[in-house]
């Protein structure tokens, strides 16, 4: 069986060094917010070319505080509308419902999966204070074309909880494209810990003191806490987990590219749809998505077949549960997205034989 994702492959190469990083950690005596966060914020902040890294303890704490920083600010308040991609993870859209801020859906394109600036145009208004661009699957959204449609004194933030280390055109990487971004190190990402994990990116040296202390009790030093804030700081072990696999995280992302270009050139199933992809370094395939109409069927058949698969996302967010209020709504893109899409295994360990295999099954279904 072709695992749809090896954690276990994917971490042996490291065993050497995690276990000395974490013979170092107990060492340290010190085990929250010690060397090792320090370190790996600066290593981070460095890699996206950022002035400032705030580790936290997850991803969608990363985007709950910046918007939560914003309003301590009095950039942003209670009620002001921030424009989302309808098609993401529903943390893209907790984040901004947790800090009472309206989210505003807008459709995909259907081909890239990713919000694009004609259609974000469409929806700007005055109430708009805020987007929040999703680099859905690694792809880059073209932040540089929304930032031109758009009133100079509105936030772009990123999610990037997918995207370590894609580039954009102007070769500015994911993290450093909006005024900031929060970041996921949940295990399976590009750069993932052995837990959990997140992190905010900006140049804004306020945002970052304002973050700084939301994450701890709202401040800065102990026991000194001059706003209300939360409990949400990287833990020192995973980041020094971080930090050993950060260097390898361009060859890894390489590999993943490599593997999206097999798919691209080998997959002729006419009943399966590629995804668009200009071959350039805007992608970092955290997941290679195909679309078919008969999406259960191939998913049944690569099963049957040794090849395991997953589904990045079932269900809209406007027909969840948690957000009914939005289920009246009707986004056919998205819609048609989640009834379609299949994410084929792309973690950097496959073999060539392997991808030759998935390859092979997609062709004969």
């Amino acid at each position: 069986m072709i695992k749809f994702l090896d954690l276990k492959k994917s971490n042996k190469k490291y065993e050497e060094q995690l276990k000395l990083a974490f013979n170092n950690f107990i060492d340290s005596g010190y085990y929250i917010l010690g060397n090792g966060v320090t370190n790996f914020e600066n290593e981070f902040a460095s890699y996206c070319g950022t002035k400032h890294c705030i580790g936290v303890a997850n991803g969608l704490d990363a985007l709950t505080l910046i918007f939560r920083g914003y309003i301590e600010m009095g950039l942003l308040k209670k009620g002001d509308e921030v424009i989302v991609p309808a098609n993401t993870y529903i943390a893209s859209v907790l984040a901004i419902s947790e800090n009472d801020l309206v989210p505003v859906f807008v459709e995909p394109n259907a081909y890239t999966y990713l919000v694009e600036a004609s259609e974000i145009k469409k929806h700007f208004t005055e109430k708009t204070k805020a987007i929040l661009v999703v680099h859905l699957y690694g792809g880059l959204v073209e932040v540089e074309e929304i930032r031109k449609i758009v009133s100079t004194k509105t936030l772009i933030v990123e999610d990037s909880a997918q995207a370590h280390g894609s580039i954009s055109s102007e070769g500015l990487k994911a993290g450093n494209l909006g005024n900031a971004s929060g970041f996921s190190f949940y295990p399976t990402k590009n750069l993932g810990a052995l837990g959990d994990g997140g992190a905010v990116t900006t140049n804004d040296l306020q945002l970052a003191n304002t973050i700084l202390k939301l994450r701890n009790y709202g401040g800065i030093v102990r026991n000194v806490n001059e706003i209300k804030g939360i409990n949400s700081r990287l833990h020192d072990i995973q980041a020094r987990f971080l930090s050993v696999k950060l260097n390898d995280l361009e060859n890894l992302n390489s590999r993943r590219r490599e593997i999206a270009k097999q798919y691209i050139k080998g997959i002729n199933n006419i009943k399966v749809d590629l995804p668009l992809w200009d071959k350039s370094n805007n992608h970092v395939f955290h997941q290679f998505v195909i679309k078919s109409e008969f999406r259960n069927e191939l998913k049944d058949f690569l099963f049957k077949n040794g090849v395991q698969t997953d589904i990045h996302y079932p269900t809209a967010i406007t027909k969840q549960g948690a957000f009914t209020e939005y289920s009246d709504l009707e986004f056919p893109i998205t819609f048609m997205l989640h009834s379609k899409i299949l994410s084929l295994p792309i973690y950097p360990e496959l073999t060539d034989v392997e991808v030759h295999k998935v390859i092979t099954i997609v062709n004969k279904f």
